[in-house]
């Protein structure tokens, strides 16, 4: 084989090699977190089950219809929503949210001891409040809200899957539950009077007339 043929075949061996080398670090490479708190890398996208489930934010069962990128954010920094049943700015807010597609919990705030449990959380009592992670947003303001979710990565436009809901609204405090009424203790019934006491005379039934 002439000299110059043969180092044209080996250079483009080594051409071959460095295409497949390349397409096979081309690939993604995902990072997956189990149910342990496990981390593994795979060239696999992730399955619903393989994300650990958000702590501390919306309901888990409504994120399992999340996209990958957005279980993420909601995990890091899950939004909650405190408000009253009977405020303007807390239903602007609240619109704002379901609007822009943010997922989220919402605790009502209406007892005295839950205006109290709030101003132990941001050392003031007025509504709305927005807690993204722990950051908090005093007071409804569409231009400051939109400027901490879009810092903190949620979608600037709504995305979430066709028929998403947000859980339902939740008390700030959550009662204890009622203690089970005891049914009422049966009556006592009398006792019935004592037999009267066996005759030892012999009789028909008993002719040897035997006690018991």
């Amino acid at each position: 084989m002439h000299p110059i043929y043969k180092f044209s075949l080996h250079r483009l061996s080594c051409v071959a090699l460095l295409l497949v080398a390349s397409s096979a670090m081309a690939q993604s490479v995902y990072r997956q977190v189990d149910k342990n708190g496990k981390v593994t890398f795979s060239d696999r996208a992730p399955t619903t089950g393989s994300e650990s489930a958000p702590q501390g934010g919306p309901g888990t069962t409504a994120n399992a219809g999340l996209s990958y990128e957005l279980r993420q954010v909601v995990q890091r920094y899950p939004v909650v929503l405190y408000a009253s049943e009977e405020c303007g700015p807390c239903s602007d807010a609240r619109t704002m949210l379901i609007t822009r597609g943010i997922p989220f919990d919402e605790r009502i705030v209406k007892s005295n001891d839950e205006i109290e449990a709030l101003q132990r959380l941001s050392n003031q009592t007025s509504l709305p409040l927005l807690t993204i992670g722990s950051q908090q947003l005093k007071g409804y303001a569409d231009a400051e809200w939109s400027q901490y979710l879009d810092a903190a990565g949620y979608p600037k436009s709504n995305n979430l899957p066709t028929g998403y809901r947000n859980g339902l609204s939740r008390p700030l405090i959550t009662q204890p539950a009622a203690p089970a009424s005891r049914a009422p203790a049966p009556a006592v019934q009398p006792a019935p009077p004592p037999p009267p006491p066996a005759s030892s005379a012999p009789s028909p039934s008993n002719p040897t007339g035997i006690k018991f």
